[in-house]
């Protein structure tokens, strides 16, 4: 079996129309569709829902499903609320700079331009709290290739360790240096 993509990612939000309106308003996605069921088809448990699916483009589909008889959203308590995102890429620094203007326009806080070294980006939270982050790469082909050189090299010795492999520093050794 291979995999020949994500048919689509799913999040839960407090409220599916307004997460259609803002999903459209700021990041221009399109409503593809709507499911509806008082029971979920997988376990049969009765539970009612409102599945709704968004269009990320390129075939890409981020969904969200509202569930008024769970409990209140929540997150895990013990994850640090920037790790959990959902990362948009665009087309380039121009277009990174229009989501920007537009995400502050609808009254967002925005954090960044953080550069990355290979792509910056902005972040931001939807309705539901989700952080968002809007990225634009940068990377020359040479910096992509020597960050997959070391790749599994960094995984084994962070297995080992559990201390950050240095391998690649240079992506955030600027940043780092301009903060002190």
């Amino acid at each position: 079996m291979k995999i020949e993509k994500i048919h689509h990612v799913a999040y839960r939000c407090v409220d599916a129309k307004a997460t259609v309106e803002f999903y459209k308003k700021v990041l221009n996605m399109d409503l593809l569709g709507a499911i509806a069921e008082d029971r979920v088809p997988s376990t049969k448990a009765p539970d009612p829902y409102m599945h709704i699916f968004l269009d990320a483009g390129n075939g890409n589909i981020l969904a969200f499903f509202e569930l008024p008889n769970s409990p209140p959203m929540g997150r895990d308590p013990n994850t640090p609320e920037w790790t959990q995102h959902i990362a948009f890429q665009v087309k380039d620094l121009a277009e990174l700079e229009e989501a920007r203007a537009r995400a502050e326009a609808a009254g967002l806080d925005v954090v960044g331009v953080t550069d990355h070294t290979i792509f910056k980006s902005i972040y931001f939270r939807d309705p539901s709290g989700h952080r968002l982050e809007i990225a634009a790469w940068t990377a020359t082909p040479d910096q992509i290739d020597r960050m997959k050189s070391v790749a599994h090299e960094m995984v084994e010795e962070w297995s080992r360790t559990k201390r950050p492999p240095r391998h690649n520093a240079w992506m955030h050794e600027k940043e780092f240096q301009d903060a002190h």
